[in-house]
């Protein structure tokens, strides 16, 4: 029987092993920012694997099993959805404008460099659910707060929120909107 400190342990050894994978590219997409490339990780199937089985076991550990997984457009979107066959919940995208059909509703925000759109179907989440947000990268937190705001809209429960990695040194856990930000706020790889 796997404990909650055999858990642990690999959730460690997998984050090492990921944040070995990942390239840096300087300048992208504007001068200035350092780009975490997560493309090796994608193409290294077994590492992805034990990518997303960290990542739900932190997320269990953390608060237990979601009702639904939000994943963030586009590249939350690709180890959300594993996240969410994990434990057979639903799958709901946030996307940006012009993506989806139907009425919708939208949250603005502002990025690290410019500022974007979240929308998500009308009816795509319930009221009351337990949601999961997922995205790749924690950098200054906008999106996440976006996201945050659009579960609210719908009326449904922040449960927590899973990124693949977090840099640090952007604060992004300085002004969390969750309570207990070493609860909610889960990465499985952080950059100082």
């Amino acid at each position: 029987m796997t404990t909650s400190e055999d858990l642990r342990k690999e959730i460690e050894r997998c984050s090492r092993d990921v944040k070995g994978i990942i390239n840096d590219v300087a300048d992208f997409p504007i001068p200035g920012v350092m780009f975490k490339d997560l493309g090796p990780l994608w193409q290294d199937s077994d590492l992805s694997k034990r990518s997303i089985e960290a990542m739900t076991s932190q997320v269990e550990l953390s608060q237990g099993r979601p009702d639904c997984v939000v994943g963030i457009e586009s590249r939350g979107f690709i180890f959300g959805l594993a996240m969410a066959l994990h434990w057979g919940v639903p799958f709901v995208p946030f996307r940006k404008p012009g993506k989806l059909p139907g009425a919708i509703r939208t949250v603005a925000y502002d990025l690290e460099y410019g500022s974007g759109e979240l929308q998500c179907q009308w009816n795509a989440l319930k009221p009351g659910m337990k949601v999961l947000i997922h995205d790749d990268v924690l950098a200054t937190g906008g999106t996440a707060k976006a996201a945050m705001r659009l579960v609210e809209l719908c009326s449904a429960e922040i449960f927590a929120c899973s990124f693949v990695l977090e840099i640090e040194a952007l604060n992004a856990r300085k002004n969390w909107a969750l309570l207990d930000v070493d609860s909610t706020c889960l990465s499985l790889v952080r950059y100082h």
